[in-house]
Parts: structure tokens; C-alpha cells; sequence
């Protein structure tokens, strides 16, 4: 599987993801074994070329056939839906992830926040902003700059201010 890993991850880089679910087809046949790294990189694909609907397709065979999603799957997911403007389904993953085993990380909070972004919930995101904290984890840039951008989008000029003075 790490040649069939490798032509997938060069085709998710090039943006050529018919090509790379080509590859995916052909593993099947050839009776290889798809990986938690195969299925990441698809979802990768799928996420990089705005097609929400497939990452979540990959998503759930991977649950359900090799059950090793991990914070890079849930991630890659999220902000593919997240792009797309399928914030809720965004949200549902982030809340699928939170009740599992699988750890959020900072980028997992920052796509969540982004989420609620553009759905215009900019009190969710503030609540996702001070998990981050609480979760003893980092804050990003991009954390910072989804944050004040859902206030903004809120109209909540204070509320920006206070996140910038975190």
C-alpha cells in the first residue's frame, strides 16, 4: 500500500483527484489494503477540490471498514465541509469527534470555528475559542483571525476586541 499511498498523496498535491480515485480503484482490485494514510490522503483530495460530499463518503468507509480515524481524517473532513458551506455537517463531525476517542487538536477547533463563521454563530465559536484553553491546547493565528471574523460577522466589535486581547 505505500506505492499506491505515495501516487495518491502526488495526485492530491497536483490536484488531480480523478486520477487518485483511479488509484483508489485500482487498490481495490489489485487487492490492496487501504490504511488509515490512503483514506487520509482521499479525503485530503476530496477537501482540496471542494467536494464535501465524497470526503464524508471516505470518512464513513473508513469508520466502518478499518475504524482508525484519526485527528488528521476528522480535520481534513471538517474543513472540506466547512469549505463548501456545510458548516452543520462540519459541526456534527466536530461533535462525533469530542464523544469519541480521537483527541482534538487546535486545527480541529479552528475548523469548527470557522464553521460557525459562516453560519453566523459567532457565540458557538467564541465558546469553541475558550475550549481551546481550556483544553490546555495552543492558540493560532488562524484561530485568532476565525474568531474575530465571526464576531465581526456578528456584529460584535467588543467581543473582537476581547478575543484580541487573549
Amino acid at each position: 500500500s505505500i506505492t499506491f499511498n505515495a501516487v495518491i498523496s502526488a495526485c492530491e498535491k497536483a490536484s488531480q483527484w480523478q486520477t487518485a480515485l483511479q488509484v483508489s480503484t485500482l487498490m481495490t482490485w489489485s487487492k490492496v489494503e487501504s490504511d488509515t494514510i490512503t483514506l487520509n490522503a482521499m479525503v485530503n483530495t476530496c477537501e482540496k477540490n471542494n467536494m464535501w460530499e465524497n470526503a464524508l463518503q471516505i470518512f464513513s468507509e473508513m469508520v466502518q471498514r478499518i475504524a482508525e480515524v484519526d485527528t488528521i481524517t476528522y480535520n481534513t473532513a471538517m474543513s472540506a465541509c466547512s469549505k463548501c458551506g456545510e458548516w452543520g455537517k462540519a459541526l456534527q463531525l466536530f461533535g462525533s469527534m469530542r464523544s469519541g476517542t480521537v483527541q482534538p487538536n487546535t486545527t480541529t477547533f479552528t475548523s469548527a470555528i470557522s464553521a460557525c463563521e459562516q453560519a453566523g454563530k459567532w457565540e458557538k465559536a467564541l465558546q469553541l475559542f475558550s475550549a481551546i484553553a481550556q483544553g490546555h491546547l495552543e492558540f493560532s493565528t488562524v484561530t485568532f483571525g476565525a474568531a474575530i471574523s465571526a464576531c465581526e460577522k456578528g456584529g460584535r466589535w467588543q467581543k473582537a476586541l476581547h478575543v484580541l486581547s487573549e
